[in-house]
């Protein structure tokens, strides 16, 4: 469909099968999967889990990355990790940046607290980046412009289709919303039969859950990026 057709994968490791010792052996692999079809950005969404079975989640699931970048020879990480809403799990896992749901803090704060704990020790010398990616959900044009004016790196738009507990947005507020000076990402009820539409709406890219981790990842990458 576009070859610049940004993607973002967001994970669920309770949807896979099994015990949690399988589930999570399940998410690593589809990670690496994600990796491998260059995925732009993964979105580590486990929120039940503790703080430290996130934090050692993460960390492996960035190795994982770094290994994909090391056996491809590529200079450069392509696939990003971020953390959902634990700024401080994304710090000490050394991951790329954090996703910021509705209403939680904003990227401003997020930023502050990135800059002031990389000038500091053994984080200084491990993280990758020095200014962190932000993803952000928004749900209306009006919260992207806010997300935009907040430094945000990228807006989720959603729910373009569906989602149980909410009435779609549809592709004119989808349309209204890529307006925005940062890119706008798709969400919701995506599936290969309607990311055209979103795409042709002016959003930059498609995130989602069940389509990247139900099918192979990488029959969908070509799909979608053409």
């Amino acid at each position: 469909m576009a070859e610049s057709c940004l993607l973002y994968y967001i994970t669920d490791r309770k949807a896979f099968p099994g015990d949690e010792q399988t589930r999570r052996r399940l998410l690593l692999d589809k990670i690496g999967e994600a990796a491998r079809a260059h995925i732009d950005y993964i979105q580590l969404r486990e929120k039940d889990l503790s703080t430290r079975a996130l934090e050692s989640l993460a960390t492996e699931a960035i190795q994982i990355i770094r290994d994909q970048k090391l056996a491809t020879g590529s200079r450069q990480l392509a696939t990003a990790l971020l953390i959902n809403s634990r700024t401080d799990v994304a710090l000490a896992s050394a991951a790329n940046g954090v996703h910021l749901p509705a209403h939680d803090v904003s990227p401003q704060h997020v930023r502050a607290a990135w800059q002031e704990t990389c000038g500091r020790g053994r984080l200084a010398r491990e993280l990758p980046p020095r200014t962190p990616l932000i993803s952000v959900s928004c749900h209306s044009p009006e919260e992207v412009l806010q997300a935009a004016a907040n430094q945000a790196t990228l807006a989720l738009f959603a729910p373009v289709f569906e989602k149980k507990d909410a009435a779609p947005a549809g592709i004119a507020a989808l349309r209204q919303a890529a307006r925005a000076t940062i890119p706008v990402l798709a969400l919701g009820g995506i599936t290969l039969q309607n990311a055209a539409s979103c795409l042709q709406a002016g959003a930059a890219g498609i995130a989602a859950i069940r389509l990247f981790q139900e099918n192979d990842i990488a029959t969908i990458v070509r799909e979608l990026r053409g």
